[in-house]
C-alpha cells in the first residue's frame, strides 16, 4: 500500500503528483460560447497537445439550440454556470433504498462522494438506480441483476457525464453496476457499502446468514425455542451494511478491490465506521482526477485483473456466487473467463482468510487485521503486480507497505486454513458443463461420497415433503433439487443449501451431499453441489435423475457421476418434455428468452455478445 493518503481522510489514496497517478497538469479548457471563461480544470491535452474536450461538452459547450436548452435547464435546477461549465460531470449511481438494510446508509455516503467531487473541482450528479435487496426481493434479486446492469449502462451512456462513482455492496449490486459501467467504459470508481457490525447473542458473536442457518436448524432439532429465536432476531444484524461474514457481498466487494476499481482497503471498512465516510469522500476526489487523466475502466479491467480477482476470491474462501458474477463481469470487459480458470487457479492458491462460514472470524476482524491490502501482501507471487488500479499506477505500488496485524485472522502462507482454494469445479455425466462446490465450508468426510438420490422437482415440493418420514431419507442419501437454475428458478434462487430433514437434525446430522442447479448464499455451508450446467429446465442431465439412482461425488477428483448407463439415460431423455415458461410477458419473459447458463455467467445473450454501441448525439 502506498504511504500517500488522500488529504484529511485517513484512507490510503492516490499517490502524490509526480508519481504518475496524481492530477494531470492543468490545460486550457473549452469555453461554451457566451458562457464566460474556460474552467481551469479541463482535461489534460491529448498526445498531440490539443485540449481534450470533456464528454459532457457535447451537451453544454456547443453553439446549438440543444446546448442552449441544456444550460437553461441546468439553471432551472438552481446551478450557476461557474458550478458546472467546463468541469468534469460525475454521475453517482446510488442503490440506496428504505427496504435495503445493506444500503440504507448510502444516502449519506453519496453526500460524502459529492463533497469529494466538489473539492476536486468536479460537478456531481446523483442518480437513484434499482436496489437489489437480498433479504426482501423475490423470487431472487439474481433475476434483476441484469436489469440493474442495463439501467446503469444506459444512464451513463445517455446523460452528460464524464465519469462515475458506483455505490453498492449487497450481493448482486456489485456485479450489476460494474457490468453496466464496463459496457460504457468511462472513468469509474466503486464505493463498497461495507459490512455491518458483528452480531451478538448471549455471549456469542454471530455472523449474519451463517448463524441464521445454524440456529434455524437448532430450532428444528428442538434445541432452542421461540424465545431464543426472538432474541436472535434482534442480535443477528445490528447496523446498516451487508453481511459481515465472507458471504457473497464481502466476496464481491473484495473482488472489486482486487480488480482495482475501489480505493485501497475500501472493501472491508465497516459500514458505520467514520473511515467509510472518509473513503467515500476520497473516491469523490479521485474520480475527478481519473476524468482528467482519461483513465477509463477498460484500462483497469484487464485479463490480469480478473485473474487476480479469482485468486483473491479463492484465497478468501469466498462465495460460490463469485464464479457466476466474475464470468459475467469479465465478459462485459471483453475477457473470456471460464470455470477452468477457477479450477486452475484454485489448485495454486491457499486459503489464508480465517473467516466464516469456512473459518472463525468476521469482516471487522479482517479489516483491523490488515484488510485486503494485508491479505494480498501474502499472495504477491500469485498476482499481476504491474497492472494499474484507479488509485495507483500499479498494484505493486498500492500494496507497498501493506501489513498483517493479526496472523490468526489472515494466516501466513505456511499455516493456511486450507492448502488449496476453497472452491472446486466439478465435471461428469451429471454436469457436462460444470458445477461448483464450496468444500471448505463442508464436513470433510463427504468429500468422497456415493449414495442414492432423493429427487425433488421443485423447491415448493421439497419444502412441503422434506420432513416426511415416508421418504426414508438417511444421512447417506443425496438430496437432489431441480428446476431451480437460471431459467427454471427463475433467476437461479439461493435454494442450493437444501434443508436436512428434521428427524436427521435431531439425530445430530448437520451435513449431507446436496445437488442442484440453484445457487446458495455465500453465508451458507455444507457439501452443496451448485450451478449444475446445463440446468434441468433446459433438459440437462439433472432432469433425468430418478429417486434411487446412485450418485458419486469426488471433490478431490473433481468428479460428479450418475451411475445410470447411457442407454437408460437415452430412454429417459426421449421421454422428457420441456416445462412451460411461466412468464408470458414482461421482464420475466425477456429474462427467460435471453439468460445464458451458469457456466457462462447468466448474462443476457444480447448484452454479452461483442459489438459497438454509438455515442448518443446530443446536438
Amino acid at each position: 500500500m502506498s504511504s500517500a493518503e488522500a488529504p484529511g481522510t485517513g484512507t490510503p489514496g492516490p499517490a502524490a503528483p509526480g508519481t504518475g497517478t496524481g492530477p494531470a497538469a492543468p490545460a486550457a479548457g473549452l469555453a461554451a460560447p457566451g458562457t464566460g471563461p474556460a474552467a481551469p480544470d479541463a482535461p489534460a491535452p491529448d498526445r498531440a497537445g490539443r485540449p481534450r474536450a470533456l464528454r459532457s461538452h457535447q451537451w453544454y459547450g456547443t453553439d446549438g439550440l440543444r446546448s442552449f436548452s441544456h444550460r437553461a435547464r441546468t439553471r432551472q435546477l438552481g446551478y450557476l454556470p461557474e458550478e458546472h461549465l467546463g468541469k468534469p460531470v460525475v454521475a453517482i449511481l446510488n442503490t440506496w433504498s428504505d427496504i435495503n438494510p445493506c444500503h440504507v446508509h448510502l444516502r449519506d455516503r453519496a453526500q460524502a462522494v459529492k463533497r469529494g467531487v466538489w473539492q476536486a473541482g468536479g460537478f456531481p450528479l446523483e442518480f437513484p438506480v434499482s436496489t437489489l435487496s437480498e433479504t426482501f426481493q423475490k423470487p431472487t434479486p439474481m433475476l434483476y441483476r441484469n436489469l440493474l446492469a442495463m439501467e446503469a449502462e444506459e444512464l451513463l451512456r445517455s446523460y452528460p457525464v464524464d465519469g462515475a462513482v458506483l455505490l453498492g455492496g449487497c450481493d448482486k449490486s456489485t456485479p450489476a453496476l460494474l457490468m453496466g459501467a464496463a459496457s460504457v467504459d468511462l472513468p469509474t470508481v466503486f464505493v463498497p457499502a461495507g459490512p455491518m457490525l458483528p452480531g451478538h447473542w448471549r455471549g456469542e458473536v454471530l455472523g449474519s446468514g451463517t448463524d441464521m442457518w445454524k440456529y434455524w436448524d437448532e430450532k428444528r432439532a428442538g434445541r432452542i425455542g421461540d424465545c431464543e429465536l426472538a432474541e436472535l432476531e434482534s442480535g443477528l444484524a445490528r447496523s446498516p451494511g451487508h453481511c459481515m461474514t465472507m458471504g457473497t457481498a464481502s466476496t464481491l466487494t473484495a473482488a472489486a478491490e482486487a480488480l482495482g476499481v475501489t480505493m485501497p482497503g475500501a472493501s472491508s471498512i465497516p459500514a458505520v465506521d467514520s473511515g467509510h465516510d472518509r473513503m467515500a469522500a476520497a473516491a469523490g476526489l479521485r474520480i475527478v482526477e481519473l476524468v482528467r487523466e482519461d483513465l477509463r475502466l477498460s484500462r483497469i479491467l484487464t485479463r490480469e485483473a480478473y485473474e487476480d480477482a479469482v485468486t483473491t476470491v479463492l484465497g478468501l474462501g469466498g462465495s460460490t456466487n463469485a464464479v457466476i458474477h466474475l464470468i459475467a463481469m469479465a465478459g462485459r470487459s471483453g475477457v473470456r473467463l471460464t470455470l477452468d480458470d477457477f479450477d486452475r487457479i484454485a489448485r495454486t492458491v491457499p486459503v489464508l482468510a480465517n473467516l466464516r462460514p469456512g473459518g472463525r472470524y468476521l469482516m471487522e476482524d479482517f479489516h483491523f487485521a490488515g484488510g485486503l491490502p494485508g491479505f494480498l501482501s501474502r499472495l504477491t507471487d500469485l498476482l499481476h503486480l504491474d497492472r494499474p488500479t484507479v488509485a495507483h499506477r500499479t498494484l505493486r505500488e498500492q500494496l507497498a507497505g501493506a501489513l498483517v496485524h493479526d496472523p490468526e485472522v489472515i494466516r501466513p502462507r505456511d499455516k493456511p486454513l486450507a492448502e488449496e482454494g476453497g472452491l472446486a469445479v466439478l465435471r461428469g455425466n451429471l454436469c457436462p458443463d460444470g458445477a461448483v462446490v464450496k468444500h471448505i465450508a463442508a464436513e470433510q468426510h463427504l468429500r468422497r461420497h456415493t449414495g442414492p438420490a432423493v429427487v425433488f422437482d421443485d423447491y415448493r415440493t421439497m419444502q412441503r415433503t422434506i420432513d416426511d418420514p415416508a421418504l426414508g431419507i438417511t444421512a447417506d442419501h443425496v438430496l437432489v433439487l431441480r428446476n431451480a437454475g437460471p431459467k427454471g428458478g427463475p433467476g437461479m434462487p439461493e435454494y442450493g443449501m437444501l434443508p436436512i430433514p428434521d428427524h436427521l437434525l435431531k439425530q445430530g446430522v448437520r451435513d449431507m451431499v446436496r445437488i442442484s442447479d440453484a445457487r446458495m448464499s455465500g453465508t451458507s455451508y455444507g457439501m452443496c453441489v451448485l450451478h449444475v450446467a446445463p440446468e434441468s429446465y433446459v433438459g440437462g442431465p439433472l432432469a433425468l435423475v430418478r429417486t434411487g439412482d446412485l450418485i458419486t461425488l469426488d471433490v478431490d477428483a473433481r468428479s460428479l457421476h450418475l451411475h445410470v448407463d447411457e442407454a437408460e439415460l437415452a430412454e429417459r431423455r426421449a421421454a422428457w418434455t420441456a416445462p412451460v415458461h411461466p412468464y408470458e410477458r414482461g421482464y420475466g419473459a425477456l429474462y427467460q428468452e435471453q439468460v445464458t447458463q451458469a457456466d457462462t455467467g447468466c448474462d443476457f445473450a444480447f448484452l454479452s455478445r461483442p459489438g459497438s454501441v454509438p455515442e448518443p448525439y446530443a446536438g
